[in-house]
């Protein structure tokens, strides 16, 4: 068994320092889940800008052809 004197309860400094812990680690994600959306974002614009400048495909859509007439 414990005694009274033998446990010591958390400090506010430790509670402090916890909460600081968690603060830097929720900051530190956010800018890394912000610099993955900005990138994700280029290269998504990126392939939109190549898109347009790329001549149309001639094959694009229904064909005359249509097999239903039989």
């Amino acid at each position: 068994m414990e005694s009274d004197s033998s446990t010591v309860p958390p400090t506010k400094a430790t509670q402090s320092t916890g909460w600081i812990k968690l603060g830097l680690i929720a900051t530190a994600s956010a800018f890394a889940g912000g610099l993955a959306a900005a990138w994700w974002y280029r290269n998504t614009l990126k392939k939109l800008h190549e898109a347009e400048e790329q001549p149309s495909n001639p094959d694009f859509g229904i064909s005359g052809d249509d097999p239903l007439d039989g």
